[in-house]
């Protein structure tokens, strides 16, 4: 009787995947993992969109659109909201996010435009991150008040070859991240990295010209901000500004053509180029008949294009996000560590946090909610933060990455922010003197010099100004630490310290950041009896008499700290280990040579 009342039971979704499961789980064998791959099968992919549709129809799954807009990544929508939600619902179109490659890093700013594209892929949309290895060489004029600085051949490679490299890392660290947080293995998903460069090299300016250049209105043109603002400041446009709108909407013709992406995603400054490419592809489309019956077409919405901008962030007090200080925030591990970016995230406010996790994470919206319950019992715990923290480190650097940073943070911090504990520096010093680690090839001389490059970079207060690949090698890194000759550590030179440890972009920053009462060194031994093993922070004082030799932990490393967090461990070697090495930093030189005219001088 149970066997036919089980049997009588109505069905309203049959999925044969599952049924496929069930009967190889019934034999013992093991399914098949295809987590992120596409199904070869056409009709397979079919059918398994038809039958997502039909949930999102009857009201048992949130449409696409709607996510999106839930979790706060919707400004403005062209091309109709409503049309839109439809079209994401009944068809699998494709989605793209352009990156123009103006630094050897993303920072994350970048991130808001890329996570709606990840959220779009996590749920079986074929999504492209789009590297600008063409239309960087003409430079986009939105949202700026002058022309970018030219950059040379030799720079914009390393800029293309760097920024490649963190979108692929950027996409594994996604798999990794939907798998964690438990995202369809049977979803069939696809994405892919494209350059532009690849398609605009072929293009001739008369075809550019004769083609897209014909339907492209000038009255429009010069009615965009970006145009109005530069002109009504007497700064003027070069004729190469003004027309990138033209490459940017022919790459999309391109990817609509071969590959069918229909919606472009990009932050709220790109609302015009992306209304000026909904057009443009318009307009390429009835000149090559890339449908038959264009005309009849022209209205329907599922070969339409469509825009979607994300809002400009800015954190609770009115400060623009993804700037600390004025410096960008990189994603890059080789210009930020991600004990620091883990840090930078640490001290979200409490005003910002569950938006950010919403914007910034893959949690489900349960979960958050109930995080920030637990969050409102005791604040002081940050413990929101700090899944916010290492979520963002965990899809920039990595799941190891973020929880050495996570245990990094409980170890300095172990016995509040007034002492650093003596066996963290340990730890981190220890693999220097660990003989059975393994050996790291040394780097060849393009990685050496791309990471040079990163270095310089990033430490420059002004960085577009780097135009060259005549850059000071770095120094070796262990994560937080970084190595430095003993000949630099000389009775008053904390600002110099100071500036090769990469805490001040400058000699004179540092002094400032001294004179203001904000670095500071650990002093050795000044445990108290009761806990030896937590030293003191001190306060790191103005004068030539101030001698950082003074503040070796075991005779080997100096602690320092900028500000409340920004901590880095400065492993001290011989002149000549540190040249046997091969390496050098900020000032290294100068400190050559002062010490030699000093031998002399005695």
């Amino acid at each position: 009787m149970s066997l036919l009342r089980s049997l009588s039971r109505p069905r309203q979704f049959v999925c044969r995947q599952c049924i496929r499961q069930q009967h190889t789980s019934a034999r013992g064998e093991r399914p098949k993992v295809r987590w992120a791959d596409e199904d070869p099968d056409e009709a397979v992919r079919l059918a398994e969109w038809e039958q997502h549709a039909g949930k999102v129809r009857s009201g048992m799954q949130q449409s696409m659109l709607s996510v999106l807009e839930e979790r706060g990544f919707v400004k403005d929508v062209a091309g109709g909201r409503q049309t839109l939600d439809w079209l994401l619902t009944e068809k699998r179109i494709g989605a793209y996010v352009g990156v123009d490659p103006t630094a050897p890093s993303l920072h994350v700013g970048h991130l808001l435009p890329l996570m709606a594209l990840y959220w779009m892929y996590l749920h079986g949309y074929y999504t492209v991150s789009l590297l600008g290895g063409g239309t960087v060489q003409i430079g986009d004029p939105s949202g700026r008040t002058t022309a970018r600085s030219r950059q040379g051949e030799d720079v914009q490679s390393m800029n293309v070859e760097s920024i490649q490299r963190q979108l692929e890392k950027l996409w594994t660290n996604v798999k990794c991240l939907g798998i964690k947080h438990q995202y369809s293995q049977l979803t069939s998903r696809r994405r892919d990295i494209l350059d532009n460069r690849k398609w605009l090299e072929k293009l001739s300016a008369i075809e550019l010209m004769r083609d897209l250049g014909s339907g492209m209105r000038l009255g429009a043109m010069l009615g965009r901000d970006s145009v109005k603002v530069r002109m009504e400041s007497g700064e003027g446009m070069a004729i190469s500004e003004f027309s990138y709108p033209l490459f940017q909407a022919y790459d999309w013709w391109s990817m609509y053509r071969n590959q069918g992406v229909q919606l472009q995603i990009g932050g709220s400054d790109q609302y015009g180029n992306i209304i000026a490419g909904m057009g443009a592809v318009n307009h390429m489309r009835k000149i090559h008949r890339l449908h038959d019956r264009v005309e009849e077409e022209d209205e329907d919405p599922r070969v339409a294009t469509y825009g979607l901008t994300t809002p400009l962030l800015t954190t609770a007090s009115g400060e623009k996000f993804g700037k600390s200080a004025g410096n960008a925030v990189w994603l890059d591990g080789q210009m930020l560590n991600s004990f620091d970016l883990y840090q930078y995230f640490l001290r979200t406010a409490d005003d910002d946090v569950e938006r950010y996790l919403k914007l910034f994470t893959f949690l489900p919206l349960s979960d958050i909610a109930l995080l920030m319950s637990q969050q409102r019992q005791d604040e002081s715990k940050r413990l929101a933060q700090h899944i916010l923290a290492k979520e963002i480190v965990e899809l920039a650097h990595g799941a190891a990455e973020a929880k050495k940073a996570e245990t990094a943070h409980k170890e300095a911090f172990s016995h509040g922010t007034n002492t650093f504990a003596l066996g963290t520096l340990r730890n981190a010093m220890s693999s220097f003197k660990d003989s059975t680690s393994p050996i790291v090839e040394p780097l060849r001389k393009k990685e050496k010099e791309l990471l040079a490059y990163k270095k310089a970079y990033a430490a420059s207060s002004t960085a577009h100004n780097v135009s060259g690949t005549t850059f000071e090698r770095p120094t070796s890194e262990d994560h937080n630490v970084i190595t430095l000759p003993l000949t630099m550590l000389q009775a008053g030179s904390f600002s110099r310290v100071l500036h090769a440890a990469g805490l001040a972009s400058s000699k004179s920053e540092a002094n400032r950041l001294i004179a203001k009462k904000g670095a500071y060194v650990i002093v050795p031994n000044s445990g108290s009896p009761e806990n030896p093993t937590a030293l003191r922070w001190a306060t790191i004082e103005a004068g030539v008499a101030v001698d950082p030799n003074h503040f070796l932990v075991d005779w080997e490393a100096l602690v320092l700290r900028s500000g409340k967090s920004k901590i880095q461990i400065v492993r001290v070697v011989t002149d000549a280990q540190f040249e046997a090495e091969g390496l050098t930093c900020p000032g290294w030189g100068t400190a050559q040579q002062t010490d030699a005219d000093a031998h002399q001088q005695s």
